[in-house]
């Protein structure tokens, strides 16, 4: 029997890469300790996820643009990443990164990678530095699942093909809507909600949890 063609969708912070872009950040602005507690209350579903990263990324406002560079070089693929990409392709399916992070970091990554459907927050910068706020609509879990569902319908696979992948409760909602569910190290919450659980460092083992 013929596999059907396959969205596979990952979250990006702590699952697709290992850090959180925005700790990164925090890092560089001084606030590191104020934005993990933050960020760790809206992974366990504490907290809203448009509000805290509103929250967050207010404490990065003055911070200069050219830490953005800096951060994308301290970003690290998790295991398997570049080569689940590779297998999906190389076998007519599709990827997405669907991120509550951020654009300005992730897109050189997407490229080479020619990942085929992205969306991220986009930081605002005016002359020279981050104005503490992001452009346009929040990507939270409900826009999370809704850009699943528009990217399977643009290149024309069915809801129940597509697999979802990700660590925090901003990805219950693409989790819900996938056809296949996969918790990857994830907070307790998630993992309970998934069809399947990864608790290893890497991704090696999702082709072949997903058929392929």
């Amino acid at each position: 029997m013929k596999l059907p063609r396959r969205l596979v969708q990952l979250d990006v912070d702590s699952t697709f890469i290992q850090q959180e872009a925005i700790e990164l950040l925090a890092a560089k602005a001084g606030v590191l300790s104020e934005v993990a507690r933050i960020t760790d209350a809206a992974m366990r579903g504490e907290l809203d996820f448009a509000q805290s990263l509103i929250a967050r990324v207010a404490l990065l406002q003055g911070l200069s643009a050219t830490v953005i560079d800096q951060v994308r070089n301290e970003i690290t693929l998790t295991d398997g990443a570049a080569d689940l990409v590779e297998t999906l392709h190389s076998r007519g399916h599709y990827v997405a990164l669907v991120s509550g992070g951020f654009v300005n970091i992730m897109q050189p990554i997407v490229d080479d990678l020619r990942i085929d459907y992205f969306r991220a927050n986009t930081l605002e910068i005016q002359d020279g530095v981050l104005t503490g706020k992001v452009v346009g609509s929040i990507i939270d879990r409900a826009a999370k699942a809704k850009a699943l569902a528009e990217f399977a319908s643009d290149c024309q696979v069915e809801l129940k093909d597509t697999v979802a992948i990700g660590d925090g409760a901003n990805d219950l909602d693409m989790m819900a809507v996938a056809g296949i569910s996969i918790a990857f190290n994830a907070k307790p919450i998630v993992a309970q909600a998934a069809d399947f659980s990864i608790t290893e460092p890497s991704l090696a083992s999702v082709p072949a949890l997903i058929g392929i």
